[in-house]
């Protein structure tokens, strides 16, 4: 009876409320509603868009172009190819570098997903010809760590084949540890002690940061961003955006 009794008295309470304020809690359960709603929403357009990007990079469009919402048109910039080795032929006529994030989920799609066929098409046919560069985001806590192993592999000539191993590895590679990093390093018959010491004192930070900076100054703001004969492709892009880029090139 006590029960029932307090329910109906709280009801009651409810019901002899006034209006007004039952129309403001009723308007605040909604706005809560559509906050969510958007929050969602805005999610899954950053998904949609293909590619990692680097916290607080984001900037407001300075063309009057960008900002009336016309098509905005190709962005070009002078990159260096590198220090580290090049997959495919060094006289191919064609140029890609790529800055990439061994952690970075659209990386992991592209390798799994477009890599290969670039190769075949493009690389294995002494068309193009592809070197990789480190952008290790910040808010991926192994990308660095990663970065610094494939420099330790590529000091015993096993850069592409760690790369490799790292990219099979990437839903996973958070997780990691440099034991991990060891015992994948011995996999590919690399001196487990070199390698050890070599990655633990981050002996190629150097080389590492000195990519990062040369993405930044080339307005690399996301991973992976390539740059084809200097003009950049954003995202995890499939065979058919390099294959419009390439074979213009090939027709110069």
């Amino acid at each position: 009876m006590y029960y029932m009794a307090k329910s109906s008295s709280a009801i009651s309470s409810i019901l002899s409320q006034p209006m007004n304020q039952l129309m403001t809690r009723l308007m605040y359960i909604v706005l809560l509603i559509a906050f969510l709603i958007i929050g969602y929403l805005f999610g899954q357009l950053q998904a949609a868009n293909g590619g990692s990007t680097v916290a607080g990079n984001a900037t407001a469009p300075t063309d009057p172009a960008a900002a009336a919402g016309a098509p905005a048109g190709p962005v070009f910039a002078e990159v260096e190819n590198g220090h580290l080795p090049v997959k495919g032929d060094e006289n191919a006529p064609v140029t890609i570098v790529e800055f990439s994030d061994f952690e970075c989920p659209f990386c992991g799609q592209f390798y799994s997903n477009t890599l290969s066929q670039l190769i075949e098409e493009y690389v294995d046919t002494g068309k193009v010809k592809l070197y990789y560069r480190h952008l290790p985001l910040s808010f991926h806590p192994q990308a660095r760590p990663a970065a610094l192993a494939s420099e330790c592999a590529n000091e015993q000539n096993a850069f592409w084949d760690y790369h490799n191993i790292l990219f099979d590895n990437n839903a996973t590679l958070g997780t990691a540890t440099t034991d991990k990093y060891v015992e994948w390093a011995t996999s590919l018959g690399l001196n487990a002690n070199q390698f050890r010491t070599c990655l633990e004192s981050e002996k190629y930070a150097e080389n590492v940061d000195g990519d990062s900076a040369d993405a930044t100054a080339a307005q690399a703001t996301g991973t992976p961003t390539f740059y084809i004969n200097g003009q950049q492709l954003v995202g995890a892009q499939p065979l058919t955006s390099f294959k419009a880029i390439i074979d213009a090139e090939l027709e110069k």
